[in-house]
């Protein structure tokens, strides 16, 4: 489980969140959602650690991540995934290459100990077979899937995804969708989606934190958001179907 507890940001003196505290669960699709520019990247950002909040802390499974020591905050890295909007792929590295990278960088796997890893991986994401190929000789839903399996390759705990589906097809979104719905379940993963896409709520989702003008609006299970009392919210949401 991942805990935010009155998260603050702000940049040059302007406050973009104004304390958000909520709870991520384990073993389920935790979907973040927000018009662009009212903070869900800047949340996202200050869990993983690349931004430092103001004030306010973030936990692990009751770790402090926010004021941990190098060596414990490594290994809290450690467990941690990222699936970047534009996948993040190295151009010049093959798809075993660019899955292999992070056990190089964390592990002391022997090469055969990492290549049987990736093959592992690169199966979990229905890609075998596709090790010698690069980036560009695949699709953006293939890359979507290496991207995913690069994530996963370090038995992580804690699965970030920045807008999955963006610039992906509604048939190939709806194959990524699945796949990190099942991703999750089998390996109770704590996921954290950031999107804009509503029928990845509806669809995959278990609960939704609605973030607007950098405040925590609305939370709750996704069965309940669409008779959620909250205007802004039901605007949101009938804005996004015609997106």
């Amino acid at each position: 489980m991942i805990e935010l507890r009155d998260v603050r940001k702000s940049f040059d003196g302007v406050e973009i969140l104004h304390g958000i505290s909520t709870k991520f669960e384990a073993g389920k699709i935790n979907l973040v959602i927000g018009s662009s520019g009212h903070g869900k990247s800047v949340m996202m950002k200050c869990m993983v650690g690349l931004l430092k909040p103001t004030s306010g802390n973030v936990f692990y499974d009751g770790r402090d991540f926010t004021n941990l020591e190098y060596g414990e905050l490594r290994d809290v890295r450690k467990e941690i995934g990222m699936l970047f909007q534009g996948t993040a792929l190295f151009d010049s590295l093959t798809v075993e290459e660019n899955v292999e990278f992070t056990l190089k960088m964390f592990t002391k796997m022997t090469p055969a100990e990492r290549r049987d890893r990736v093959n592992y991986c690169l199966e979990q994401v229905d890609m075998v077979g596709i090790n010698d190929k690069f980036p560009v000789e695949i699709s953006g839903g293939m890359q979507k899937r290496v991207g995913i399996a690069r994530a996963i390759a370090l038995n992580i705990k804690y699965l970030f995804c920045d807008e999955p589906n963006s610039g992906l097809d509604p048939v190939t979104s709806r194959l990524i969708d699945e796949l990190l719905q099942r991703i999750t379940e089998q390996f109770e993963i704590t996921t954290i989606i950031n999107t804009h896409d509503m029928k990845t709520v509806f669809d995959i989702g278990d609960d939704v934190i609605f973030i607007y003008k950098g405040n925590n609006e609305w939370t709750g299970p996704v069965k309940d958001i669409v008779h959620a009392d909250n205007e802004t919210l039901k605007k949101f949401i009938k804005a996004s179907q015609f997106d």
